[in-house]
């Protein structure tokens, strides 16, 4: 209702109803003006008299829930052989048998628990907003002042970027920002001193840690650039399932999603979103990094159904949440040979892109097309690598909400792609119905990427939609458009 109070007021303020006002419609003890109702018809997008129907049809205003989550699940039958002792015997022979290390299999794990809860953890949000008392932008000297008044101390320290070598045979950077040593002292990389975005996550998070974990010991590192060679020293891994590895990674994840809810509380950030139609420039003025603000938008955003994508050359996801079960375009843990080259994400990686680019895209998941848009960035990180950030939204719950038929529109996309090499402009029928969604769920990069061609996209390039196939006859084509 607050949401819908905002969006009103920017309508037509002088008609636009209060967050009490709506209240009292809902239950029944008011009814809207005319000239209210015209207000509240154009944020929804419907007819004044769509709102006038005594009984409308349930399916037509819900969307549908669909897979919660990006994981999918199985039935686990017969029972017996997933008891928790057969399990523990066998995850640790799996992993070493497939060269997955624990730490692997324990940000997997935590994944699939984001996922599953759609990135709400209000425990965690409660515990940033009594730290920064829900203040947004915070400067760099109130977290400086937060960690002080927590007993931290801060120490800078000269570490200079040092050159890795992937599994590829390609050289990246990687770069230590910070780490915290116990009882209380904090050492933060001088590169820093220059990157003021990084330099305020990385106190947040340590801060996380000090107030969800006690200081309790358990050292606290924050790297940048590509996590394929870790620093041993600092963070030993394991080639063995290990509860010491779950540990660290959930107490890094928790850290991470307080720092988040530490620069970006829920509800200013909300505002602030609803006001500049989900740009992502706005981390511009928030003084925080584009990641930051993206992965933040996955969580406050009233609309569930988003996915998020950190993404490194030549196809490495260091980090992913997919809170509308979209497939992913290549794993965080190998290297795929066929991965699809018409993903947004990819695309940018390749590309000598700048700015933000918007992108419609159809993918089969579960045999039924779907249509995605996303809006993606490339970016440098602490270390100088460059890197894709990709945010994005499943619109097919949005379209059936309006009481479209989203799997008929998704269809006919895919067949115009289909038919025309994999893209193509979006006949004027399926722009109507997209641009009306956009407008409802205020979002303005998916009215930049209708403008654009809709494109193609599969998860694998075995199952390759496009006519010809990219990979027909066993020869990549993407690379050739």
């Amino acid at each position: 209702m607050e949401d819908l109070s905002a969006r009103c007021v920017r309508v037509d303020s002088s008609n636009s109803p209060s967050v009490s006002y709506l209240s009292m419609i809902e239950r029944g003890k008011r009814v809207p003006s005319a000239d209210m109702l015209a207000v509240i018809a154009v944020v929804f997008q419907k007819e004044v008299g769509w709102f006038l129907d005594d009984v409308p049809e349930d399916e037509a205003i819900t969307p549908e829930k669909g897979n919660k989550g990006g994981i999918s699940g199985m039935p686990l039958e017969p029972s017996f052989l997933f008891s928790n002792d057969i399990l523990q015997i066998a995850i640790p022979e799996m992993l070493s048998q497939t060269g997955t290390s624990g730490r692997q299999f324990a940000h997997l794990l935590i994944r699939a628990h984001q996922e599953h809860h759609q990135n709400h953890f209000p425990d965690l949000e409660r515990a940033a907003e009594e730290v920064g008392l829900k203040r947004m932008p915070l400067a760099t000297e109130d977290i400086i002042d937060i960690a002080k008044g927590m007993g931290l101390k801060i120490k800078w320290i000269d570490r200079a970027p040092k050159d890795v070598i992937n599994e590829m045979g390609l050289s990246s950077k990687q770069l230590v920002t910070s780490f915290f040593e116990p009882p209380g002292t904090i050492y933060i990389s001088n590169v820093l001193k220059n990157r003021p975005s990084r330099l305020r996550y990385d106190l947040a998070v340590h801060i996380g840690h000090c107030v969800l974990h006690n200081k309790d010991g358990l050292k606290s590192v924050m790297m940048s650039g590509r996590r394929d060679d870790f620093d041993d020293a600092l963070v030993p891994q394991s080639n063995t399932l290990n509860a010491q590895d779950i540990l660290h990674a959930w107490r890094d994840f928790e850290s991470s999603f307080f720092a988040g809810a530490l620069l970006c509380p829920k509800v200013p950030y909300r505002q602030l979103l609803d006001r500049h139609g989900y740009e992502i420039s706005v981390h511009k003025q928030l003084q925080v990094s584009a990641s930051v603000a993206m992965r933040r938008m996955t969580v406050v955003s009233p609309y569930p159904h988003w996915h998020y994508f950190d993404a490194y050359a030549p196809g490495k996801l260091k980090a992913v949440y997919r809170g509308n079960g979209i497939p992913l375009p290549w794993g965080n843990m190998r290297l795929v040979e066929d991965p699809c080259q018409h993903w947004a994400v990819f695309r940018m990686i390749s590309e000598p892109v700048e700015g933000t680019s918007a992108q419609i895209s159809i993918l089969n998941v579960g045999n039924e097309p779907r249509i995605y848009c996303c809006e993606s960035v490339k970016v440098d990180d602490s270390a100088g690598n460059p890197h894709v950030l990709c945010a994005g939204i499943d619109l097919n719950p949005a379209i059936e909400a309006q009481g479209k038929d989203a799997q008929s529109i998704a269809h006919d996309l895919k067949q115009a792609c289909a038919g025309n090499g994999g893209s193509i402009v979006i006949p004027k029928h399926i722009k109507k119905d997209l641009t009306s969604v956009a407008k409802i769920l205020n979002i303005n990069w998916i009215e930049r990427g209708i403008k654009n061609e809709a494109r193609l996209i599969c998860s694998r390039g075995a199952v390759c939609p496009r006519q010809p196939s990219c990979y027909a006859a066993g020869r990549n084509l993407c690379e050739d458009n």
